[in-house]
């Protein structure tokens, strides 16, 4: 497996080993001993789905609050999104930045969203499937969420055409506006 650090603090893209004849392919898309070599140390308690039938569907930004924050895997098993982390960790040098990159069908990477990170992803093809594992679960109570447009963060989405949302991060505040509990080195 490859990892790739990026510039936001424990957000890291993950390139699987894909062992490949001609009968198709297979790979790891999680070995836990392999993490733990890599210093990822994490116990996945539940894993999650999503399909949208359309291109420009996007969803989040996303978060939970402590003590039910989560760190996602995620994955685009059909189709391509771009998929998106935000720092929200109160005082981090990067709070409010974001990285973003392209999972897909073809290309198998993952993207590792801490604790403490708002999520998000639009799809950049019809028929797109997303998978990711949790480390917490699912708490509605403490389920939040940011507006994706917001202008202090500045996410540079890839399609240029009205996304279609849900009624809730319709209504989702700004990132100044937004509950939060997370302080950076906590």
């Amino acid at each position: 497996m490859k990892l790739t650090i990026t510039k936001l603090d424990g957000v890291v893209v993950i390139e699987p080993k894909v062992f490949g004849d001609n009968r198709g392919w297979f790979m790891e898309t999680y070995n836990e001993q392999n993490f733990i070599e890599a210093g990822i140390n994490l116990n996945f308690v539940q894993d999650n789905q999503s399909f949208s039938a359309t291109k420009g569907t996007l969803r989040g930004l996303h978060y939970q609050l402590n003590p039910k924050a989560q760190t996602k895997l995620v994955r685009c098993t059909q189709g391509a999104i771009f998929d998106v982390a935000v720092d929200i960790r109160k005082n981090s040098p990067t709070f409010g930045e974001w990285f973003g990159v392209e999972l897909s069908a073809e290309n198998k990477k993952q993207l590792l969203v801490p604790k403490g990170f708002a999520h998000a992803f639009i799809t950049l093809t019809d028929n797109v499937e997303v998978q990711y594992k949790v480390d917490e679960l699912y708490s509605p109570e403490n389920d939040r969420g940011i507006i994706w447009n917001d202008p202090e963060i500045g996410i540079e989405w890839p399609i240029d055409i009205t996304p279609i949302l849900s009624e809730k991060d319709q209504k989702a505040p700004l990132l100044r506006d937004a509950e939060n509990n997370f302080n950076y080195g906590e």
